[in-house]
């Protein structure tokens, strides 16, 4: 029986982010999997389209490369999403994979980094690892992308999980609460004298770069420093981190055992 591992991620047109986050957990997940071929997939459109047309780089989105194992003769098929939450672009992962069961022997799916309260308790874990030392007057705080899907409550859920347990982490969205203003002004009242800016999320591409890290004048970065409070940005996706990795591997291998 030909034996497949899918691996689908949002996607990035930053190369090197590309090796460091997305290449790093397909290896990982991978190398659990020694004897399955692995085969990857993009959900953002856009994205496909760019490397496209920039790099002549042909990138499969769920449904094509779902399509391409069939024709290949795979019968047993592991889909591992590396999304973060269970938003639209997840849903769009599900809405594929119902649409191709009873077409392969097996097909199940590892579900996206937070889909459990354990695998909140293992993202903290796996932020201290990855934070600097902090001060007592200082923070790390943490972009999420937001949605206007439902699922954009995880990030006040961590975000209050990490005050519960006192640790010095705040968590802000870019796209839906908590907003930045939100973020600042907690900041302020905790008085603190500097941040330190990290995506949450897999990848360090757009968001990370333009939104988070740059001198544009909307950007975290500048609007944290015009409140008064120094802002230092460490531009490394999630994916860089090992225990991360790992959170993933642990889904795929729950996928695996249903």
């Amino acid at each position: 029986m030909k034996k497949a591992l899918l691996v689908i991620s949002f996607g990035t047109s930053y190369p090197e982010t590309m090796e460091k986050n997305i290449v790093a957990c397909e290896q990982t997940l991978a190398d659990a999997h020694p004897d399955r071929d692995a085969f990857r997939a993009f959900t953002s459109s856009m994205i496909i389209k760019k490397l496209a047309r920039r790099d002549n780089v042909q990138i499969n989105n769920p449904e094509q490369a779902l399509q391409a194992l069939l024709d290949a003769g795979y019968e047993d098929v592991l889909v591992q999403s590396l999304h973060i939450i269970n938003g639209d672009e997840y849903e769009k992962i599900a809405r594929e994979i119902k649409s191709f069961q009873g077409k392969f022997a097996r097909l199940n799916i590892g579900l996206p980094l937070l889909s459990s309260y354990d695998d909140y308790q293992d993202l903290i874990a796996a932020l201290k690892h990855q934070s600097p030392k902090l001060a007592e007057d200082e923070r790390l705080v943490l972009m999420g992308h937001g949605a206007t899907h439902h699922a954009f409550a995880a990030y006040a859920c961590l975000d209050h999980m990490l005050m519960d347990q006192k640790l010095p982490m705040v968590v802000g969205a870019v796209e839906s609460y908590p907003e930045i203003e939100t973020v600042i002004e907690r900041l302020h009242k905790e008085q603190v004298r500097k941040v330190y800016l990290m995506p949450l999320m897999l990848v360090a591409g757009d968001h990370a770069t333009n939104d988070m890290a740059s001198d544009e004048e909307d950007s975290w970065k500048t609007v944290i420093t015009q409140a008064g409070i120094e802002a230092e940005p460490i531009v490394q996706g999630l994916g860089e981190n090992p225990m991360i990795r790992d959170m993933f591997a642990e889904h795929l291998a729950q996928a695996l055992a249903e």
